[in-house]
C-alpha cells in the first residue's frame, strides 16, 4: 500500500469524530483458545487466552527474521491446544477458529500496525467507506476482481447478506450486538453497499474489520438453520475468498490450508501449506516447538519462557495484548442444583474479589507479562481512567468479615452456608491451559481460605465454548476476552440485551450499565464517551458480573532460521490476531 494510501486512512479515522460535528461528509472486540470474542462474530471478542483500543504500535520481536529475498512454496506448521468450531464468519467466535479464518477468509478493511482501518492488497474493499454528515449511512466499494474460490466474484450482494443475517435475531449471530444497530443495508451497484444506521453509533466503523459469506452459496438456508450448515465446518463445503484455501481437517488433530493458485489478490501468497497441529495442552505444543516438529506456536507457557529464550534459533515476542481474563459469575438460577443463585449478593461477589490474590496471579504466574485490571478497559485505551474503577486489595479477613455481614456462616464441615444453601461451585476453565490451571488452583485456595469451596473444572475449549460458554450453562467460569475491535464499547458482555446465545453468557443485568453503553456509543465526541466509560468502569468494578483479575499477553515463539517476515510484517502482539499480522508476506526457508 502506498504511503499516501496509509496516510489516508490514518486521517480518515482521527478526523471521524470531528468532521462528523461539523457537518462535513468523510471517510469513515482471547484460543490461545482461552478466551471468547465480541460483535460481527468477526467483530466480536473471542474467547481466547483472552473491545478496547490497544494502539500501541511496539513488538519486542527481537530482529526480523530475515533479510533476504521471499521464496514462494514451504510449509509453516503452527501448534495450537484447541480445535475450531467453525470458519463461518457469522459464528466463528474463539480464537481458535479465527486463527484458521485468518488464512481462509478476506476482511472488507484490515487494520494496520496501530489499529487504524486500513485498505490493503487483500482486502475486499478498494478505497475507506464514505460517512455521511449525520454519521449515519456507510457507503463501501468492493473490488472488482475479487472472487470466491469457486471462482464467483464478490458482490455487493454477498456484504448485504451477511450483514442482515447478523442483524437476524434468527440466525443467533454473536455479532448482533453491533449489526442491531442497522437499519437497512442497500445495494447500490455489483460492487457498492449503502449501510444505514438507526442512530449514531460510533464503534461500526471497527465493524467494518469483518469477513463475509457467499449469498450464491448460503442464500437458500433459513437463518435459523445457518449455524448448523456444514459451510464453516467441512472444508469440501466452504467457499472461501482469502489467500488460502481450505483442504483438511482432522478434528482434535490437525486442520490444513494449501495457497489457493487462483485467488484473485494482487499480492499472493508466498507460503503454499499452513498446517495448525493440535496438542493436548500448550506445554506439549510447545514442547515441539523445541524439538523442531512446528515452527510457530502462539502461547509459551510462562513456566517454560526461560527454555525456550534460551534455544539459538528460536524468537520470542512477548507484550501485553489486547487481552484480558476474569472469573465469570452466572445469575441464573437454572444452572444452580437448588436453583439458588450463590452469586446473588454485590456484596457477596465484593467479597470473592477480596480474597481472591490477583496480584499474586501477576507476580507470580504471570511473571511481568500482565497488569492488573478493575473493569474492562484496557490501559492503552483512550477510554482508560486509573481513578475510575474500584480496586479490591487482597484481604482474607476483610471478605471473611463482608460475608459474614452478608449472612454466610460456617456449616459443620466449615464450608459457608446460608439459607440452608451451601457455598460451593464449579469453576470451569479449558483444558491444555497451563496458565488457567495454576490460576484456578490459587482461587480454590484463597476461597477455601474464607469459607468457600470451589471445585475447578477442565473441558476441551470447542466443546467448553459450544455446550457450556456460549449457551450460558456453568455456575462461574475462568476465561478471557481478545478484544477484536479498538473501540471501547461494551455493549456486547455486559448488555442485558444479548444473554444467550449473545456473549452475555452469565446472564447479568444492570439496567443503569446497560444505560452507560448506550450513552457511551450514541456519540463521537471522544471526551463524551470517555466521561460515559469512566461511570460505566465505577458500575461494573461496583457490581461486579466478573471479578477483573489482568491484562496479559501469551507469548509467541517461532523458529527464526524457518519462518521469515521483512520488518514492516513482522507479528503485533497488541493487535487481536497480530501474531499473524501481513501472513500473506511471510516465507518459509526450505
Amino acid at each position: 500500500m502506498s504511503k499516501r494510501k496509509r496516510l489516508t486512512v490514518l486521517l480518515s479515522i482521527m478526523a471521524l469524530a470531528g468532521s462528523m460535528a461539523a457537518g462535513c461528509s468523510n471517510n469513515a472486540n482471547s484460543g490461545s483458545d482461552e478466551t471468547n470474542t465480541a460483535n460481527n462474530s468477526q467483530n466480536a471478542n473471542k474467547p481466547a487466552d483472552g473491545t478496547s483500543a490497544n494502539t500501541n504500535s511496539g513488538t519486542n520481536a527481537a530482529t526480523t527474521p530475515s533479510a533476504d529475498t521471499p521464496v514462494d512454496g514451504g510449509t509453516l506448521t503452527v501448534g495450537t491446544f484447541s480445535d475450531i468450531n467453525s470458519v463461518n464468519p457469522i459464528y466463528s467466535a474463539d480464537t481458535a477458529s479465527g486463527d484458521l479464518a485468518t488464512f481462509l477468509n478476506a476482511n472488507l478493511y484490515d487494520v494496520d500496525r496501530t489499529n487504524n482501518l486500513a485498505v490493503e492488497p487483500w482486502s475486499l474493499a478498494s478505497e475507506l467507506p464514505t460517512i455521511s454528515a449525520d454519521g449515519l449511512t456507510y457507503t463501501v466499494k468492493l473490488k472488482p476482481e475479487a472472487k470466491w474460490s469457486d471462482g464467483q466474484p464478490v458482490t455487493a450482494d454477498d456484504v448485504k447478506f451477511t450483514f442482515d443475517t447478523i442483524k437476524n435475531p434468527d440466525a443467533g449471530a454473536p455479532g448482533i450486538s453491533t449489526f442491531d444497530k442497522v437499519d437497512t443495508v442497500t445495494k447500490i451497484d455489483d460492487h457498492t453497499v449503502e449501510i444505514k444506521l438507526k442512530q449514531v453509533y460510533a464503534p461500526f466503523l471497527y465493524a467494518l474489520n469483518s469477513s463475509i459469506v457467499p449469498y450464491h452459496i448460503l442464500k437458500d438456508v433459513p437463518p435459523a438453520e445457518l449455524e448448523k450448515n456444514p459451510y464453516g465446518t467441512d472444508p469440501a463445503k466452504t467457499i472461501t475468498n482469502g489467500p488460502w484455501k481450505w483442504t483438511k481437517w482432522e478434528p482434535g488433530q490437525y486442520t490444513a490450508v494449501e495457497a489457493d493458485p487462483n485467488y484473485w489478490g494482487s499480492v499472493k501468497p508466498h507460503i503454499k501449506t499452513i498446517t495448525l497441529k493440535i496438542y493436548a495442552d500448550q506445554n506439549t505444543q510447545t514442547q515441539a516447538l523445541l524439538k523442531g516438529d512446528v515452527d510457530l506456536v502462539s502461547s509459551v507457557p510462562l513456566t517454560i519462557l526461560d527454555t525456550v529464550k534460551a534455544k539459538d534459533n528460536l524468537n520470542v515476542v512477548s507484550e501485553p495484548g489486547p487481552s484480558y481474563e476474569f472469573i465469570q459469575f452466572n445469575f441464573k438460577a437454572d444452572n444452580f442444583p437448588d436453583k439458588y443463585v450463590l452469586f446473588q449478593s454485590q456484596k457477596t461477589r465484593q467479597a470473592i474479589a477480596t480474597a481472591v490474590n490477583r496480584q499474586g496471579m501477576v507476580d507470580n504466574i504471570l511473571k511481568g507479562t500482565g497488569q492488573l485490571l478493575n473493569a474492562p478497559f484496557l490501559p492503552t485505551s483512550w477510554a482508560y481512567d486509573a481513578n475510575a474503577a474500584v480496586n479490591y486489595a487482597y484481604d482474607t479477613e476483610k471478605a471473611k468479615t463482608m460475608l459474614a455481614e452478608d449472612g454466610w456462616k460456617p456449616g459443620k464441615d466449615g464450608i459457608l452456608e446460608k439459607d440452608g444453601h451451601r457455598f460451593s461451585f464449579e469453576l470451569q476453565y479449558n483444558a491444555g491451559n497451563a496458565r488457567r490451571e495454576q490460576v484456578a488452583a490459587v482461587v480454590q485456595q484463597n476461597l477455601k481460605d474464607v469459607g468457600i469451596e470451589v471445585v475447578p473444572k477442565a473441558i476441551e475449549f470447542s466443546a467448553w465454548i459450544d455446550q457450556n460458554v456460549t449457551p450460558g450453562k456453568f455456575e462461574a467460569v475462568l476465561l478471557g476476552w481478545v478484544l477484536n475491535s479498538p473501540d471501547p464499547d461494551g455493549e456486547s458482555t455486559f448488555s442485558s440485551k444479548y444473554f444467550p446465545p449473545g456473549q452475555n453468557a452469565g446472564w447479568y443485568k444492570n439496567a443503569k450499565l446497560d444505560e452507560l453503553w448506550v450513552k457511551g456509543y450514541s456519540t463521537v465526541d471522544q471526551n463524551a464517551r470517555k466521561a460515559a466509560y469512566a461511570e460505566a468502569a465505577k458500575e461494573i468494578s461496583t457490581d461486579l458480573p466478573y471479578v477483573f483479575l489482568y491484562q496479559y499477553g501469551a507469548p509467541e515463539a517461532f523458529d527464526k532460521n524457518k519462518v521469515k517476515f521483512a520488518d514492516a510484517d513482522k507479528p503485533v502482539p497488541t493487535n487481536a490476531y497480530g501474531y499473524f499480522y501481513h501472513v500473506i508476506n511471510w516465507w518459509t526457508a526450505k
